[in-house]
């Protein structure tokens, strides 16, 4: 465990870092290019099944940042979300509470500290998994590993989270390419058996919705 927690503050540093430099933007959450960003957050909210639209249903934002999230609710009038944040940095949580003072906020690393939270229905990790920065494959993939049954636990009925795809022209050292057979594996394996890969949007990367029941 002590070499996922070590992987844990290498990621958390750098985004620590990003947030310091560029603020509560795009930037700040490590993003290169806004409009995707918005397109991956339609992707994650689409974990959310259409036939629970408009009923009051709660979200854990795991790797929440500042909030921008919760920023696009408001602008998407999605009113009917009840949103929480999550993430182990102090000044995006700081900044978060004060944009959001209407939404509950969790400042917690779950691999050291097992949080005192609710259930939530769904949970999204959008960028949590996509960069791996110094750490090797096989680091990045043991703290995935030990990650993603964490955050389950506190999901009472869907989780999305995204990865870099391994279907590019080719694969930048700094990212998180994971093939899809050995994501397969981990989720159903660790996870659920229940689950949908989604690599329809254009980006070079994929969102694997997980469930606890099957979807009809």
């Amino acid at each position: 465990m002590q070499d996922e927690i070590q992987s844990a503050q290498v990621i958390a540093e750098h985004y620590e870092k990003v947030f310091a430099e560029f603020g509560d933007t795009f930037r700040g959450a490590d993003w290169p290019v806004e409009a995707d960003l918005i397109k991956r957050y339609e992707v994650m909210l689409g974990v959310i099944p259409k036939d629970v639209v408009g009923q009051s249903t709660t979200l854990l934002d795991f790797g929440c940042g500042s909030a921008q999230l919760k920023d696009h609710l408001i602008k998407t009038k999605r009113d009917w979300i009840q949103y929480s944040g999550m993430d182990v940095s102090e000044s995006c949580i700081k900044t978060a509470s004060e944009k959001h003072p209407d939404c509950q906020f969790y400042c917690n690393n779950i691999l050291t500290d097992k949080p005192s939270v609710p259930p939530f229905d769904y949970i999204v990790m959008n960028g949590v998994l996509t960069e791996k920065l110094s750490l090797s494959q096989e680091e990045m993939l043991q703290f995935t590993e030990k990650l993603l049954p964490r955050v389950f636990e506190m999901c009472g009925k869907g989780m999305a989270f995204n990865v870099m795809s391994k279907i590019v022209d080719w694969e930048r050292n700094d990212l998180f390419h994971l093939s899809m057979d050995r994501m397969a594996e981990l989720v159903g394996r660790k996870l659920s058996r229940h689950f949908v890969v989604r690599h329809d949007y254009g980006l070079y990367e994929y969102t694997v919705y997980v469930f606890r029941t099957p979807n009809s």
